[in-house]
């Protein structure tokens, strides 16, 4: 017992001195508890809502007042013009599209004409007109939940319509209704404006028809996730390699190479120069080995997409090289170099969307993750293996890519500077 407790109190000052340890036993876990929480803890007031353009081609009353009710809908952000604030042209099915390819929303409605007339209930003949739901399906939630959504106000937002429709229908079939029967319908009718699970399970049975239309890429099957999560991953460890391979510098420091290299031609700059090419280059291999592995395993359509991969890719790689010599720069030794890079990477990655689609965090997470090395990254490699974009769409993902890795550079020189004293 009496060497127990000297040992016990070395252990306890070993980790009271060294500050990431501590993070990496205190801080680190709560961070993420705090980050998962928010994510998937259902709260009302940090759910996102889902964006959602509303084509009405029909511009019936029944439409308009479906086109309201959706706009009613807390869970949805409706929007019904080219511009999210209202303004510039009413949309039609075109422009809808467009504005889910372009990665603006997930769900475009589409209310065709004579929706008004012919396609409201009861009516499951081929020819009658189709709701569209013209889905980006990366996301499976948000088309599942606004056909539900659909569903529900084709109801609760005409009931009186649905009544009429129905006691006409049981006329047509069975004869004229009784009173009791007029009675019962009208109950149903105040069922139906009340909303609930019981409308819910009617409007499955005798709703319009919906079709939910797949508009990206259709050809490529489940490209959408394999494609966020070679670049997810594919990300976050080329963050951990360019911080590994950074930790170079402390190993010649302690070496007493570093001074030598610092005093030749090259000097401070020409040495940390060095050292980001070389990593750059490698992150470069690492993320073609990533999406190479995609495409002959998991059918990534790779070839298509070249010149945009390499556009990210460079950007990508670049920018994380600069990081990791940050992280390099500013760590006294491998320990606390490892320590750090661990805290900081997945804390960027998971709110960042490497671990888990941004579009499952509320609108506030979903800002705050554009602060992040990842978000951006992702971003460009979603445009060009998903959105199908061209090159030159990717100019605001490799700007900020760009203007990452210059001050990063910067950020590495100046904490570098400690080296030149010795």
């Amino acid at each position: 017992m009496s060497t127990i407790r000297p040992l016990l109190r070395i252990g306890y000052l070993n980790v009271r001195r060294d500050r990431v340890v501590l993070a990496m036993v205190f801080l680190l876990p709560v961070m993420f508890f705090s980050i998962f929480a928010t994510v998937f803890g259902n709260q009302r007031d940090s759910t996102a809502r889902i964006r959602v353009a509303v084509a009405d081609l029909d511009q019936s009353d029944y439409s308009k007042k479906i086109v309201a009710a959706l706009g009613a809908e807390g869970g949805l952000q409706v929007r019904t013009t080219e511009n999210a604030d209202g303004t510039g042209a009413v949309l039609d099915r075109e422009k809808a599209e467009d504005l889910v390819k372009k990665g603006a929303l997930a769900v475009a409605v589409v209310l065709p004409k004579g929706f008004g007339t012919s396609g409201r209930f009861f009516n499951r003949d081929a020819s009658a007109p189709k709701v569209e739901l013209l889905a980006d399906v990366s996301d499976p939630i948000a088309p599942q939940m606004v056909q539900g959504l659909l569903q529900k106000v084709s109801f609760t937002a005409a009931p009186d319509v649905l009544a009429s429709e129905g006691m006409g229908m049981l006329e047509k079939y069975g004869g004229p209704l009784t009173p009791a029967q007029r009675a019962s319908m009208a109950e149903w009718q105040k069922l139906l404006a009340a909303g609930g699970s019981e409308a819910a399970q009617v409007a499955a049975n005798v709703g319009p028809a919906i079709d939910i239309v797949n508009v990206m890429q259709p050809g490529y099957g489940n490209v959408g996730i394999v494609s966020f999560y070679a670049a997810g991953i594919g990300v976050m460890f080329l963050l951990f390699s360019a911080s590994g391979a950074g930790s170079a510098l402390l190993d010649e420091e302690e070496s007493g190479t570093l001074g030598r290299l610092v005093g030749s031609r090259a000097g401070m700059t020409g040495v940390l120069a060095g050292k980001w090419l070389f990593i750059t280059m490698l992150g470069v291999l690492q993320l073609i080995v990533m999406f190479t592995w995609g495409m002959l395993v998991f059918h990534l359509p790779l070839l298509p997409h070249l010149p945009g991969f390499f556009v990210m890719t460079i950007a990508t790689s670049a920018a994380a090289a600069a990081f990791g010599l940050v992280l390099a720069t500013i760590s006294r030794s491998r320990a606390q170099l490892s320590g750090i890079s661990t805290i900081v990477i997945l804390a960027m990655s998971a709110v960042g969307g490497s671990m888990f689609p941004r579009f499952l965090m509320s609108e506030g997470m979903q800002k705050m993750g554009l602060v992040t090395f990842n978000a951006w990254a992702l971003d460009g490699y979603i445009k060009v293996f998903w959105r199908n974009q061209p090159v030159t769409e990717l100019w605001p993902q490799v700007g900020v890519l760009l203007s990452l890795c210059a001050l990063f550079l910067y950020a590495a020189r100046m904490f570098a500077r400690r080296w030149e004293t010795l």
